[in-house]
């Protein structure tokens, strides 16, 4: 097949990319290197089933393609509400340019949707139905509601045009090429305590989260789009720990000796969170296998890596 990654340079994106073309794909990756690194797909450059088109989604392409990965998007907080205005372009008027491409050329489209439309969540765990506690007008709500609006017009095209949509709520994603500065509280902690400086939790550190190994991810996706279920579908790991307990298990594992400092929470900073996965065990046979220990491991030794590298440059 011909498939499109839109942020296919990113973190997530380029994981996609690499189990794409290991099943003999043809792939574009579309980006514009806001938050993805050419990096984290040097290895396919130049090869013959692979296409890399520099493009803002918040501009029209037209392509020829059977299936669109939309992950165009920054994702963390920090790169999110540098520019919150191109956030919401890039939710509202990339997604539409995507499904308008989807509508033309039938193609199956899958949307990257996010835990962050359950907001700062009374509900616990997370199921599909919950319908969320978000500020409209808080420094979050450009990616939150941006990303709620991304689900309204997929749901919105398939309704009226027909387009073969699928719909993953993504949580917290963690492992190798994430960015160092991304402000993500898995980096953040790796990063300070590969620098020997004190790890920074916000607020006591009862906040809990789940995380997921990003090759995990990856299979749901690509589980999602490809089976007959349009979602939304929850892809996250249902291990939940507090950010105390992540930050102590990093230290442990990269420098026993680094200390841990408090700080205030931000606004509108979730409590929880975690999701239900029910769906995606029933429907798609899907569940992560990676333990958060195991997938620590690689993540650390792939930041330890860049570092070195950065340094000695």
């Amino acid at each position: 097949m011909r498939i499109l990654v839109t942020g296919g340079a990113g973190f997530i994106g380029s994981h996609l990319i690499d189990s794409l073309m290991s099943q003999e794909h043809e792939v574009i990756c579309l980006d514009n290197f806001y938050t993805g690194t050419k990096r984290n797909i040097l290895k396919w450059i130049g090869h013959p089933y692979f296409e890399l088109i520099r493009h803002d989604i918040t501009e029209p392409i037209r392509l020829e393609v059977d299936q669109i990965y939309h992950l165009a998007c920054p994702a963390s907080p920090v790169h999110y509400q540098y520019n919150p205005v191109k956030t919401v372009k890039t939710n509202v008027i990339g997604t539409l340019h995507m499904l308008g491409l989807a509508k033309r050329v039938k193609a199956r489209f899958l949307l990257a949707s996010t835990s962050e439309v359950y907001g700062d969540p009374d509900v616990h765990p997370q199921t599909e139905d919950y319908r969320g506690n978000v500020n409209p007008i808080g420094l979050r709500a450009c990616y939150d509601e941006g990303k709620r609006v991304a689900e309204t017009l997929s749901f919105d095209y398939h309704r009226q045009n027909g387009v073969d949509i699928r719909v993953a709520r993504i949580f917290n994603t963690y492992g190798p090429r994430m960015l160092e500065n991304d402000g993500r509280v898995v980096s953040n902690f790796i990063v300070q305590a590969l620098q020997g400086i004190p790890l920074t939790v916000y607020g006591d550190g009862s906040q809990t989260r789940s995380f997921c190994y990003v090759s995990d991810l990856v299979e749901g996706l690509m589980g999602l789009m490809n089976g007959d279920r349009i979602g939304p579908v929850n892809l996250g790991n249902p291990g939940e720990y507090t950010i105390l307990e992540l930050a102590e298990k990093i230290q442990q594992m990269v420098n026993p000796d680094t200390d841990i400092v408090f700080k205030p929470l931000p606004q509108d900073d979730p409590k929880q969170r975690q999701p239900d996965i029910t769906q995606a065990k029933t429907y798609l046979g899907w569940e992560p296998t990676i333990a958060l220990q195991d997938g620590l491991k690689i993540t650390i030794g792939d930041f330890r890596e860049r570092m070195m590298e950065e340094n000695s440059n």
